[in-house]
Formats: structure tokens, sequence, C-alpha cells
């Protein structure tokens, strides 16, 4: 049985690869194991369809040099904090068994990545719950830390992720999903993601990030908990904004 450190945990097949790519390399690179689960198809998106983006996350999984890439199979633009959803991620989270689990920014003004960001913190704490989901037994597992992303609230971060290194990668595993950004010979209609500029902007945010800590391009971070801090030395002499 395949388990994973740590888990991105995301509305559609491209939301990884736009919020947490660089993390993701730089996980791997460290040595962790790493997974993606895509919680809906995308089948409510304007662009490509089902089959076509499945082939690109895939595509993307490659890139990331993700050890797993699964999808929850939730209804795009349905997903509900609701009993069989919360089970549903549950046994995910029992037979994948993360330590730490990346996803939406709480109050996303998009439904679905709003819902599951609580999806995600109730079903961390009820898979350490022996006796909830009949169907996996008493397998319960530790509480999953959960870290959500900074995508479109105005949040102060808890941490930023140094992914000067894999800024590049990162962009690649993005473009994987040609089907949703700019293509001047697509048919499709126009969306916002496929303004010539919309990726572009996403570099920028990313060296934004990366300014705040003093390195080339970075990944925001936010939890709802104190951190618990081994080394503060280590932690604070790592380089930062000088100008802050």
């Amino acid at each position: 049985m395949s388990t994973v450190d740590i888990l991105a945990i995301f509305a559609h097949p491209d939301d990884l690869e736009l919020n947490v790519g660089g993390t993701m390399l730089k996980m791997k690179s460290l040595g962790y194991r790493t997974g993606a689960l895509d919680v809906t198809r995308g089948e409510m998106g304007t662009r490509g369809t089902v089959e076509g983006r499945a082939i690109e996350a895939e595509e993307a999984a490659k890139i990331l040099k993700l050890d797993i890439r699964e999808n929850l199979g939730l209804a795009d633009g349905h997903v509900f904090v609701d009993d069989g959803s919360r089970s549903k991620l549950v046994r995910v989270l029992r037979r994948l068994k993360p330590k730490v689990i990346l996803t939406h920014q709480l109050d996303d003004p998009h439904p679905d990545h709003d819902h599951i960001a609580h999806l995600v913190r109730e079903s961390a704490r009820l898979a350490s719950m022996r006796n909830y989901d009949p169907e996996t037994g008493d397998e319960k597992i530790p509480v999953p830390k959960t870290a959500h992303t900074i995508f479109s609230r105005n949040v102060i971060p808890s941490f930023i992720v140094d992914i000067s290194e894999y800024l590049e990668g990162r962009m690649a595993a993005i473009r994987a999903h040609e089907s949703q950004f700019h293509n001047p010979d697509s048919t499709e209609p126009e969306t916002r993601l496929t303004d010539k500029n919309f990726l572009n902007g996403i570099e920028y945010r990313a060296r934004y990030f990366g300014s705040l800590i003093g390195v080339e391009a970075g990944e925001p971070f936010y939890v709802r908990e104190v951190l618990n801090i081994g080394d503060p030395i280590e932690l604070l002499s790592r380089p930062m904004n000088l100008y802050s």
C-alpha cells in the first residue's frame, strides 16, 4: 500500500499546479513522498474535456515527479461538506496517511475551493476518530497538519516556501494543462485564465512572495494553529527581506 508524506488536495486538475507546484517539487527533491488528490474532474470548465484534462493532469504529475495522483470524483461545482464527501475523503486519508496536507484558502470566492478547505479540515480530524466510517474499520490515523494556500484573499502568510530552484518546473507543470490557458489557435471560448497575461501574473506573484523572504520566488501558506518551532535560531537566520 502506497503512502505519502505530503498530500495536495485541490478542486480542479490545474489548481495544484497554480498554487503549490513549486513546493511539491521541492518536497520531492528533499526525499519526501508526494501525492495529489484532485477533488473533481473539472467537468464544469469552459474549455477542454474531462478526458483531455485527465491526460493533462497526468503529464503535469510527471513534471512534478508526484508519487501518486488520484481523483476523488466529486461533482464539479457541487462540492459540499456533507457526510458522504467526508467519508470518501477520510478513506483516502486513512489509506495514504499524509503527515501534511496542502489545500485551498478558506473563504475563497469559488464555492468549491472554500468548501474543500473546510472539507479537508473536518476530514483530517475525523480520520483520527476510530469509530467514524465503519467501512474503514478502526484504521484511524494521526491528524494530518493542514496548511492553506494564499491566492484570492489578502492574508498574511504564516510561512513562505522558497521555490527559486523550482519556478521553471512549476510553470512547465502549469502549462501542461494547455486546454486551460492562452492558445491563440484555440476556437474555444475565452476565460480569465486564457488571457495572455494570466500566466505572467502567476509568475509575478511567485516572485513577489519570494521578495518578501529575500529569494527569487516563493509560495505562501498560512495555518490556523500556532507553529511549533524546534530551532528558532536556524529558522530566523535564514535569508529574509532586509528592507522589511
